[in-house]
C-alpha cells in the first residue's frame, strides 16, 4: 500500500487527521460496519475527562465495605467515624486524586481551570444531606444510571476497567467520609 497524500482543490496537502481519515476510507474499511458514534451529548472533552480520571486516580486496594442505601441516601458513615474536612478539601481540589474540579467548579479561587460539565460544588452542603452526598460519591448510578459522575467507592457494574484497577475502588471509605465532611461545609 502506498502513502496516501492528496491535495485539496488549492493544491495544499491534507492535514494529519484528514489524511488518516482518507487513508482509512481508501484502505477498504468494512462498508457494512456501522460508523463509530459516541453517545448523544457526550463531547470529546467529557470523554477525555473520564479517561483522565481512570488513568490518574490511584485505585484503592481494599474491597468496599458493605453499606445500606435508604431512599436516596447512605445514612450511616462508611467508617463509623466522621471524616476530616481539611483532608476532604485536599481530595476535592487535587488534580491527582479526586479530580473533582475536572468536571465541577466551586468556591476555590486558588484553583484555576475548574470544570463546567457538572453542577457547582458551591452550596452542596445546603442542597444535600450527608447521606445524599455520600451516595453520590459512592455510586451515583444508583440515582441516575446515565450519570457521568464516577463511582468512587464501587467495583460493580463498571465497564472497560483496566486490569490493574479491576476490583479496586478509586477512593477509600475514609477518603469518602473526608470528602463528605468537606462538602457539608459548603453552605453558600
Amino acid at each position: 500500500m502506498g502513502r496516501c497524500r492528496r491535495a485539496d482543490h488549492r493544491g495544499r496537502r491534507a492535514g494529519g487527521a484528514e489524511r488518516d481519515l482518507r487513508c482509512h476510507r481508501q484502505a477498504g474499511a468494512d462498508p457494512a460496519a456501522p460508523p463509530y458514534r459516541s453517545a448523544p451529548g457526550v463531547s470529546c472533552a467529557l470523554r477525555a475527562a473520564c479517561a483522565a480520571l481512570l488513568l490518574w486516580a490511584a485505585p484503592v486496594l481494599a474491597q468496599p465495605a458493605a453499606f445500606q442505601v435508604v431512599g436516596d441516601t447512605i445514612p450511616a458513615s462508611l467508617t463509623g467515624t466522621p471524616g476530616d474536612a481539611a483532608r476532604g478539601r485536599a481530595i476535592v481540589t487535587t488534580r491527582q486524586r479526586g479530580l473533582c474540579l475536572l468536571c465541577h467548579s466551586g468556591p476555590f479561587p486558588e484553583e484555576p481551570f475548574q470544570g463546567d460539565l457538572a453542577p457547582s460544588l458551591a452550596g452542596a452542603g445546603a442542597r444535600l444531606t450527608k447521606g445524599q452526598l455520600r451516595l453520590r460519591l459512592v455510586d451515583g448510578r444508583r440515582l441516575n444510571p446515565a450519570t457521568l459522575m464516577p463511582a468512587y467507592y464501587s467495583t460493580e457494574g463498571l465497564v472497560r476497567v483496566g486490569r490493574a484497577w479491576q476490583g479496586r475502588t478509586v477512593l477509600s471509605a475514609e477518603e469518602i467520609e473526608d470528602v463528605v465532611a468537606f462538602l457539608v461545609t459548603l453552605q453558600e
